[in-house]
């Protein structure tokens, strides 16, 4: 590390007994262990927790990504004094290892050398049995993505089958679910103090078990237990829409759920760190890169995506149905200050391998900076109301002005050339701003060639489902930053996200899809299947075939060939997608596309001679040139697919044969 960079003298946490003895300690009190690399980043969750417990005084050590196939590697470094946490990393461990297709994945990015196969499936169980397995009767408390989205009982898609809360398999003694800083310091303390951990059971933000209702200190209400919502899917629905009302830390109430003999107690969430507080987590002396233990296996990919790039708030009001964002940090906005974003940034341009260029000043939404409207921080969020679905709440407050001055301040830094956005943004939320300003200097200064936005499909219906904006909004939102591209002469592209097979999504739906995207143009290089991870309302609607906000029936694509038809649809040019585009259009009787009008996907087969050609834009069998070659006695070939068209997404009407790189989903 460069010491011009290094100003703070930082250095890793112990990953070994001798990194302890180095530093002169004969104990320690907390062993971190993480699924993912030891990466010392704010933009990962167990450094963050690490980080924060070290800065309270305690003693942490990291064990990352432990052998799970014995003991050994989990009584390495001996027992601590305090407890066990344990994360199985940023993801679920099984999204890092298996596509939507069930199929093991080949790299992971948030391994050394993007190397597969170095945590096991269902990495926070594994990991917790072994620690009991070695230090016995040691507190143990599980947190992360996986325990937080697994906290009560839930549909696994991989299994198939619904499992039970997470704490119960892991055998853990508490569960810290959402954003776990002020969780993992009261806890701390409470151990510290001597308090058993059986006692540590009114913490906001952890989940426990119980044999009796008293257990609970706040206000409750039960959801159906984990044996009825394993056969009722009625049942399923109505837990899984409670859980989600009540993921509020305004007015939530605690929900307990009967789990055979045991009660599950999931407490009300912690409220949101304030601006002050997520200053002092976010600047925290992080070394802010992979330890050098990694160095000779290639480096850990996952943090040339973060590196140069700042997080400034939490939560997301977005509420996408199929995201886990807002059963884990929750809806509610908090933001870091601009000096602290400043301080940052000028922290950066010391890196020896800063360019002039800050990736992106984003997080799960890169333009929310404050609350949906005023009334969430004193009466919570409205049950069974999104904000800005389907259509936005008069209520929000779509003012882009702190966001925007914030951005001018880093582009003012000296050593920064440009300032990019490559977070998702809410369009939506954007097209609400009436003064124009934020989306103006977006175009002209924030847009690194491509600007990433989430229309997801273009029939209201299933958008509906999905919990996105109507279409119409997009398609405004599209033209909008057309002529604003035109105006600045700036060559920009969209990147629009798509994606099939989500519950709601009929084979005529998806034919829809794809008339859209060939009448705008457009045809994406990457698709996404919807993928059904824990907790979600979308995966609920998938397991129940219900919406869980009003119990209606929804079609839900689960058929394997029918789910890939609904993805060639969206890849339609492509030759090997043709037999499944061909017999899905014919499915739906939409054989008018299949001609050699604008409007067509496919051309149609080469007839047999003597044949006359198929309907649906049907033009003579050949052109006037093709006959004088067949005179000369010379082949004549067709092509069964569309040429290539251009490939931008909302292209300025400058160049005609400009091409984008290529998007990443």
């Amino acid at each position: 590390m460069d010491k011009r960079y290094d100003t703070m003298n930082t250095q890793f946490l112990p990953v070994s007994q001798s990194d302890m003895r180095a530093r002169g300690w004969e104990e320690y009190d907390f062993l971190l262990i993480t699924g993912d690399a030891y990466v010392d980043h704010p933009s990962f969750g167990p450094a963050i927790i690490a980080r924060v417990l070290e800065a309270e005084g305690y003693r942490v050590a990291v064990l990352a990504q432990p052998d799970w196939k014995g003991p050994a590697a989990f009584a390495s470094l001996g027992r601590p004094r305090l407890g066990v946490l344990i994360s199985a990393g940023n993801i679920d461990s099984m999204v890092a290892h298996y596509t939507v297709a069930k199929k093991r994945r080949h790299d992971d990015a948030y391994s050394p050398g993007n190397r597969p196969g170095l945590r096991p499936d269902r990495a926070t169980i594994v990991y917790a049995n072994r620690i009991r397995e070695v230090f016995g009767d040691i507190p143990v408390v599980i947190g992360g993505l996986e325990a937080s989205l697994r906290r009560f009982a839930h549909y696994d898609y991989w299994e198939d089958k619904v499992r039970r809360s997470i704490l119960f398999d892991a055998q853990a003694d508490l569960l810290v679910y959402g954003m776990g800083e002020t969780a993992t310091r009261e806890i701390a303390g409470r151990l510290a103090s001597g308090t058993p951990i059986s006692e540590i059971t009114d913490v906001r933000g952890t989940c426990f078990a119980a044999r009796d209702p008293g257990a609970c200190a706040y206000p409750m209400v039960e959801v159906p237990s984990f044996e009825s919502v394993s056969s009722d899917k009625r049942a399923y629905a109505r837990a899984n829409m409670t859980e989600y009302n009540e993921h509020d830390p305004i007015v939530g109430k605690a929900i307990l759920q009967r789990h055979g003999r045991e009660l599950l107690v999931c407490n009300p969430p912690a409220m949101p760190l304030t601006t002050e507080e997520l200053d002092r987590v976010f600047e925290l002396p992080y070394v802010r890169e992979p330890h050098p233990m990694y160095d000779q296996m290639g480096g850990v990919p996952a943090i040339e995506e973060v590196r140069f790039s700042v997080i400034h708030n939490r939560g997301c009001f977005g509420a996408c149905n199929f995201c886990s964002l807002a059963f884990h940090q929750g809806r509610i906005i908090s933001s870091r200050s601009h000096e602290s974003v400043v301080r940052e940034v000028t922290e950066l341009t010391r890196h020896p391998g800063f360019k002039g260029y800050i990736h992106d000043v984003g997080g799960p939404t890169a333009n929310f900076r404050r609350p949906a409207c005023k009334k969430q921080l004193k009466a919570g969020l409205c049950k069974n109301r999104a904000c800005l679905s389907p259509e936005t709440c008069p209520n929000v407050d779509a003012d882009h002005t702190d966001y925007l001055m914030l951005l001018r301040k880093l582009r003012e830094i000296p050593g920064v050339k440009k300032v990019f956005i490559r977070s998702g943004i809410r369009f939506d939320y954007m097209m609400k701003d009436q003064s124009g300003e934020f989306f103006a200097e977006l175009v002209k200064y924030h847009v690194s060639g491509q600007l990433k936005v989430a229309p997801e499909h273009c029939v209201n219906g299933v958008l509906d489902e999905m919990g996105k904006p109507h279409v119409e909004v997009y398609e405004k939102f599209r033209q909008k930053y057309e002529r604003l591209n035109q105006k600045y002469g700036k060559e920009q592209y969209l990147v629009p996200y798509l994606m099939s097979s989500h519950p709601g999504c009929t084979l005529d739906d998806a034919v829809r899809l794809a008339e859209w995207l060939n009448k705008s143009g457009r045809q994406p290089e990457q698709v996404q299947d919807f993928y059904p991870t824990p907790g979600t309302l979308s995966t609920c609607m998938y397991h129940t075939g219900l919406d869980p906000r009003t119990m209606a029936a929804v079609y839900v694509p689960t058929d394997a060939h029918d789910k890939a038809m609904q993805r060639a649809l969206m890849q339609w040019k492509r030759p090997e997608k043709r037999p499944l585009v061909l017999e899905a259009l014919r499915r739906t009787h939409r054989e008018d596309l299949i001609g050699y009008g604008r409007e067509c996907l496919l051309r149609p087969n080469r007839p047999a001679a003597g044949s006359r050609p198929q309907s649906g834009g049907a033009r003579p069998a050949g052109k006037p040139q093709d006959q004088k070659l067949k005179q000369r006695g010379k082949r004549v070939e067709h092509n069964d697919v569309q040429p290539k068209r251009k490939a931008g997404w909302a292209k300025p009407k400058a160049r005609k044969n400009a091409k984008p790189g290529k998007g990443r989903r």
